[in-house]
């Protein structure tokens, strides 16, 4: 699993498209706006800037930041629950899943977790969600 390092850096220092992400994000959970497309509009940025750092740029402030975690599962009843169960322990608000169909006996699943009120890392999370009986694979997804 890739460790990330994280710095605290003043905005006005940043390139400005940093802002404009996390403007876009604002517009998006706060339901200004419909969809990433007239986000990133309104924001003043591409939508494929807003893609590339989507999962990177948050802010310190709000501690709303979002990620997705990407795992490809076992073909098991309770897989998914299990997975599910594990980032509820962390504290992890669940947003939303997409799940693929199984193919030679995995699955590939992407959940969105709202971590503003973890109790613990999200590297510890994955950590831990990694050790899980039914997870072959599980990183953070960009």
């Amino acid at each position: 699993m890739t460790q990330h390092k994280y710095l605290l850096v003043q905005a006005d220092v940043l390139p400005e498209v940093f802002g404009k992400v996390l403007q876009a994000k604002q517009l998006l959970a706060s339901g200004e706006v419909a969809n990433i497309s007239a986000a990133a509009k309104q924001a003043g940025i591409s939508r494929s800037a807003f893609y590339k750092y989507k999962d990177c740029v948050f802010d310190a402030e709000t501690g709303r930041d979002t990620l997705t975690v990407v795992a490809t599962l076992l073909d098991k009843t309770g897989a998914l629950q299990t997975l599910l169960s594990g980032i509820s322990a962390a504290g992890g608000s669940i947003m939303t899943i997409n799940q693929s169909r199984p193919e030679n006996g995995t699955a590939q699943v992407e959940v969105t977790v709202r971590t503003g009120t973890m109790q613990m890392s999200v590297e510890e999370m994955l950590l831990r969600l990694s050790h899980q009986p039914c997870v072959v694979e599980i990183h953070r997804g960009v």
